[in-house]
């Protein structure tokens, strides 16, 4: 499952990134919290996806991460996935390797039927890849103070998120970070 175009090479993460993957987060966000999560949610978070770009030298330059989220709704809880954190290391930016990172990630967690994918991210950015604010879909974030338009829902499954409404929880790992 590679996806290669003229930016950058699109793959799973393996042992050896970790590093790499580390300093890129830590690079990326100016602090070590993004880092952490990740290391985190790779030991706990299953399923997940975490893919990383390569650029022509073979050095990890961006890394993105989906771990399992729900959304607790009257008519039961429905699992999809949570984006956070995606990151590009500083010297690669606005290159589009985040755009990237964000289609081959979707199209992963299209793959699994997953139905949904939600992110708290910037209200410029998402959009354009069918983001919308999750309120729109009477979902609501677990954490209070929120700005309404930047936390966001991708649904990938109309019919199963047809009913769907309540409050979308991240990973617990998420709230040793926040």
């Amino acid at each position: 499952m590679d996806w290669i175009n003229d930016i950058a090479r699109i793959r799973p993460e393996q042992p050896h990134d970790f590093d790499a993957v580390s300093q890129v987060n830590q690079l990326a966000f100016d602090r070590l919290d993004e880092a952490f999560l990740v290391d985190r949610l790779r030991e706990t978070a299953i399923p997940h996806v975490s893919l990383v770009a390569e650029d022509d030298d073979g050095q990890v330059v961006g890394h993105i991460l989906f771990s399992p989220a729900n959304i607790h709704s009257p008519t039961g809880d429905v699992t999809g996935m949570g984006l956070a954190p995606m990151a590009v290391h500083p010297d690669h930016q606005f290159q589009g390797i985040g755009t990237q990172l964000l289609k081959a990630g979707i199209n992963a967690i299209a793959e699994m039927d997953m139905p949904y994918v939600i992110v708290l991210g910037h209200v410029d950015y998402y959009p354009r890849f069918g983001f919308v604010p999750a309120s729109l879909r009477n979902i609501r974030c677990q954490w209070t103070g929120i700005p309404d338009e930047a936390f966001m829902i991708l649904v990938l499954d109309p019919i199963a998120m047809q009913h769907v409404s309540g409050t979308a929880y991240y990973h617990p790992v998420f709230e040793e970070i926040m």
